[in-house]
């Protein structure tokens, strides 16, 4: 690293964007990994939207258990 940096001529918020969304990544365990791959290609569809359809599934029975 250096002892000192130049920022004077740098431009303040150029990278920003107030719109930027962020995704978290997921990083499931290998033996996960493989029955949800094995699973949606069985269906024709995306890993992601797999793994969307089943946690939205979860959310509702988690709701419907505080009702």
């Amino acid at each position: 690293m250096k002892k000192e940096y130049n920022f004077s001529v740098a431009e303040r918020g150029k990278f920003y964007r107030a719109d930027a969304e962020f995704h978290f990544p997921i990083y499931l365990d290998p033996d996960v990994n493989d029955f949800l791959t094995h699973l949606a290609e069985q269906r024709k569809i995306a890993v992601q939207d797999l793994v969307n359809e089943l946690l939205r599934a979860d959310v509702n029975i988690i709701q419907s258990a505080k009702s």
